[in-house]
């Protein structure tokens, strides 16, 4: 299971995105957290937890990957109206990402030379496996801070990815095999070394006891949550949990179309940036 913190103290709002996370002081150390109770709802968190998981078996920069639980006194003394009804409506299980101090935004004209090929093209693959569209040059959901042997970049926000969850009536298949059409903007595919050979490294390291192993650390609370004048779509955390465990399994299948569409994509993806970027 996912390590669990107690929320202590509302730091301060990261005023960004519809989910509004906040820095938040824990009994395990500070931590950003996304909240159930913002307008992305309890499914961003989801995605959050599921694609961290998977990040963390392929041995991707991710920070801390944890729940943060609040009690029903937290954020009482919080003055702004709108941050009450997010933490109100959020009590009990949350997910949130360790803080990492002196961090400062991915820009892709600054800092592109600074990542490795093969862990730029790993990178991408995650994205194409779970359709996170959210890794553009306008919003790289990137983090570069200082580490031991120079500058570490982390992985951070993946709240967007896995979309088709929000109509399950759609998911078959198909959809689930099917290309994800935009990695093409993926703000790390300029930089990226061969998605072909990223596939080779990391299917392996995903059989159905990772996949498994990730879902089970979602919390039951997370993925049984309804939207208000929304329709259940399974019964149970475990009804849900084997719908994620089948789309996994058929995206993961050989041959796997989404990946290469993805080195296609690199193929042709014209260098455009005013460095000159490793291919």
């Amino acid at each position: 299971m996912l390590p669990v913190r107690t929320a202590l103290r509302y730091v301060q709002p990261l005023r960004e995105g519809g989910s509004l996370p906040a820095l938040v002081a824990t009994n395990g150390g500070d931590v950003v957290v996304k909240f159930r109770g913002a307008g992305q709802g309890a499914r961003a968190l989801v995605a959050e937890a599921i694609v961290g998981g998977l990040a963390q078996r392929l041995g991707l920069p991710l920070p801390d990957l944890v729940v943060v639980t609040l009690d029903d006194a937290f954020g009482r003394a919080e003055p702004d109206p709108e941050i009450q009804d997010i933490l109100k409506n959020s009590r009990g299980e949350n997910v949130g990402l360790g803080f990492v101090p002196g961090a400062f935004a991915y820009e892709h004209a600054a800092h592109a030379d600074l990542v490795a090929p093969d862990l730029a093209a790993d990178v991408v693959w995650l994205d194409a496996l779970t359709t996170n569209i959210d890794r553009t040059a306008r919003n790289p959901n990137l983090l570069v801070a200082r580490g031991d042997s120079g500058p570490q970049l982390w992985l951070i926000d993946h709240g967007a990815a896995l979309y088709f969850h929000h109509d399950w009536s759609r998911v078959d298949e198909a959809r689930a095999k099917a290309p994800f059409g935009p990695i093409k903007d993926h703000v790390l595919l300029p930089v990226a070394s061969s998605i072909a050979d990223a596939d080779t490294r990391l299917a392996p390291l995903l059989d159905e006891a990772a996949v498994r192993d990730v879902l089970a650390a979602v919390p039951d609370a997370l993925l049984t949550h309804v939207p208000e004048g929304r329709a259940s779509d399974f019964e149970t955390a475990d009804e849900a949990r084997a719908a994620y465990a089948r789309f996994f399994r058929q995206r993961l299948e050989a041959p796997r179309a989404w990946a290469e569409a993805a080195e296609h994509a690199r193929a042709e993806r014209p260098d455009t940036s005013p460095l000159a970027y490793r291919r």
